[in-house]
């Protein structure tokens, strides 16, 4: 038998952690086993989920509310289809609003694993695309697009490129609209990233922002790849895991796919619900196909614990699985200052991911990711900011708006 085995955080004052666990196990599975005739229970035995383990914690003078336990459940394969929708409402639909519990982890068994290719690129693919491989990789964002025509996104793609990132992102909220249709946008961008490319001598991705009808994804990636899209951003939580594992395991979609986080902050935050963040957004879309993962940073305006952080890297970047890596893209308030402790937290294999940071730059977008690309070198050689800057104005510029690490 193949199981796959979910780990919850159940929070009751007063609760038998046992009877509950076994209530779960039960009730997720077969229904009530109990008033199942004799016969029926052998029958059924091999759907039935079973408590693999159960740790209470209830700290010495804790306050009401404290009190808590881990729970691994196991859930027989065949009970659901290898599919990650069938797989969460397997081992979490009716439960979620069953009180104060949170899904912590979902243990894939290698039957289940074995139904998804994972990410087509992944980071040896991206950086084979690059042909960059010892350094992390720089993104810049497009900030703002409402309302921009077609030349002023190609100047604002320009500005950028010219400074040297290796990838360029659409932001999250800029849809069709008549003024930048992504086919157009595609290929304008396309065009810039050509003219950029003269100059600086370095290849760049343009990960347009795939929207739409959920029936029309793949027609309308394709229509962008083939205008000049070179990467995707999706958000995928809007759509579904499954859309996701769609798009990324068509061959016709021969780009890279970075997944966004928008609506994780629904699902995350709290410790007493949802889905655990290295779940949510490392192990489940590392499956699913995502070569770049966004994620709050732990140092910026949109805060994660940098504990989680490091819980999403651990699960895009683990090797113990038969899957590509993902690359994490730890997002949110990044400036040149924190290059040194991003890479002491995400080590190498890391997008540095900025907006404001790089826009913001006194001397524009262009010396804004000099000014970047500036502080990973020096701390790729370690060499200190500060004394790097001391030879490089748009370095200095930087550390005296926003400082150094934090």
């Amino acid at each position: 038998m193949s199981y796959c085995i979910a780990t919850y955080r159940i929070y009751d004052d007063k609760a038998d952690f046992r009877k509950k666990a076994e209530s779960i196990a039960n009730g997720m599975t077969v229904g009530s086993w109990t008033e199942l005739p004799q016969l029926q229970q052998e029958n059924m035995r091999k759907h039935l989920g079973h408590v693999e383990n159960i740790e209470v914690y209830e700290p010495q003078g804790a306050e009401p509310g404290e009190r808590y336990a881990d729970v691994k459940i196991a859930y027989p394969d065949i009970n659901f289809t290898r599919d990650i929708p069938a797989l969460l409402i397997t081992v979490f639909g009716k439960i979620s609003m069953d009180g104060r519990i949170r899904l912590l982890d979902i243990g894939l068994s290698e039957n289940f694993l074995s139904a998804f290719p994972g990410p087509k690129f992944g980071i040896p693919g991206v950086r084979e695309l690059l042909g960059v491989h010892n350094r992390p990789l720089l993104m810049s964002i497009f900030k703002s697009v409402v309302g921009y025509d077609l030349d002023g996104l190609k100047e604002q793609f320009l500005a950028q490129a010219l400074g040297g990132v290796d990838l360029i992102k659409d932001d999250e909220i800029l849809f069709e609209n008549p003024l930048t249709p992504i086919e157009r946008r595609a290929e304008i961008c396309r065009e810039a990233a050509e003219e950029a490319e003269k100059t600086t001598g370095k290849k760049l991705l343009y990960a347009v922002n795939l929207t739409g009808k959920t029936s029309e994804l793949k027609a309308t990636a394709k229509r962008a790849i083939d205008a000049g899209a070179t990467a995707l951003l999706f958000s995928t939580l809007a759509y579904g895991y499954d859309a996701l594992q769609e798009l990324s395991s068509d061959p016709d979609i021969c780009v890279p796919i970075a997944a966004h986080p928008s609506l994780a902050g629904a699902i995350y935050p709290s410790q007493h619900y949802g889905i655990s963040p290295a779940l949510l957004l490392g192990k489940l879309l590392r499956a699913a196909g995502a070569d770049l993962v966004l994620f709050p940073s732990p140092y910026g305006s949109v805060v994660m614990p940098r504990e989680e952080n490091l819980a999403i890297r651990y699960e895009l970047t683990r090797d113990d699985i038969p899957l590509r890596q993902s690359f994490p893209v730890p997002s949110a308030g990044i400036h040149p200052g924190l290059v040194p402790q991003i890479l002491t937290d995400f080590g190498t294999d890391v997008v540095v991911n900025a907006g404001g940071g790089i826009h913001g730059h006194p001397g524009g977008a262009r010396a804004g990711g000099q000014a970047f690309l500036q502080a990973i070198d020096a701390a790729m050689n370690g060499v200190t900011l500060e004394e790097a800057s001391l030879r490089l104005p748009e370095l200095k510029a930087a550390l005296d708006l926003w400082g150094g690490r934090k």
